[in-house]
C-alpha cells in the first residue's frame, strides 16, 4: 500500500518577497524539480505544500537551509482532463466516509490531470479509488512526469 502514496513536503515561510525564489533557487542549485505546489497564505507567513522528484533530498536541502521542513504522505489521482473527474473522485471518497483536508491539481502534456490530496484516511482512500478503478500515482510517476 505505500508504493500508492507519494511524499508531500511541507515548509513554513515567511510571507516576504524573494522567499519563494530563495527555495526555488535551493532547488535548482540541486537538480531538485518541483512538480507540482500549493501556497496557503496565513498572515506573515505561508505553508508551501510541494511535490518535487526527490523529497527525501528536497527535506534535506531545506532543513539544511534552515526551513521548518516536514514530509506527508499523499495520494497522487489520476484522471482524465475533463469536466466531472473531480466529482467522480470525490464521490468515491464521501461513500466511504473519507474527507479530503485539502488538495491541487495540475495538468500535463499528456492530456491527463492529477489531483494531489490529502485526506483523514489514506489507507482507507487507497482502497476506495482502487476498488473504482481509479489509477494512483506513485514516486516513480512522480519523477517522470
Amino acid at each position: 500500500m505505500e508504493e500508492k502514496m507519494i511524499k508531500q513536503i511541507s515548509l513554513f515561510a515567511e510571507n516576504k518577497p524573494g522567499r519563494l525564489a530563495n527555495i526555488a533557487e535551493t532547488f535548482k542549485e540541486s537538480g531538485i524539480n518541483i512538480r507540482a505546489f500549493t501556497i496557503a497564505e496565513a498572515g506573515d507567513f505561508g505553508i508551501i505544500r510541494m511535490v518535487v522528484d526527490n523529497p527525501d533530498s528536497a527535506h534535506k536541502v531545506l532543513h539544511d537551509a534552515g526551513f521548518t521542513v516536514s514530509e506527508t504522505n499523499v495520494l497522487g489521482v489520476e484522471m482524465e482532463d475533463m469536466p466531472g473527474q473531480l466529482a467522480m473522485i470525490a464521490d468515491v471518497l464521501s461513500e466511504k466516509d473519507i474527507n479530503i483536508d485539502y488538495a491541487y491539481a495540475f495538468v500535463t502534456k499528456t492530456e491527463k490531470a492529477f489531483l494531489i490530496v490529502r485526506v483523514n484516511d489514506i489507507r482507507g482512500a487507497v482502497k476506495a479509488l482502487d476498488g473504482a478503478n481509479i489509477r494512483l500515482l506513485d514516486m516513480s510517476d512522480v519523477h517522470d512526469i
